[in-house]
């Protein structure tokens, strides 16, 4: 009679396996989105800066 315990020990390998794989694709995900999301950040601040540079905020005709 065969003994299915080998069988076992590969399919319980794969589903770990697989499982560990997934949790990879998510935090190289995590990361990307991460990445963007800090660039239109730095993108933002700098294009205010600028604007607040070249704008005037008019508080000199206030005096």
């Amino acid at each position: 009679m065969p003994s299915f315990r080998p069988a076992l020990r590969l399919a319980l390998l794969a589903l770990i396996a697989a499982g560990v794989s997934g949790c990879a694709v998510v935090a190289v995900a995590d990361a990307a989105i991460t990445v963007v999301a800090v660039g239109v950040k730095v993108t933002a601040k700098a294009v205010g800066a600028v604007a607040d540079a070249v704008i005037p905020d008019g508080d000199e005709d206030d005096r």
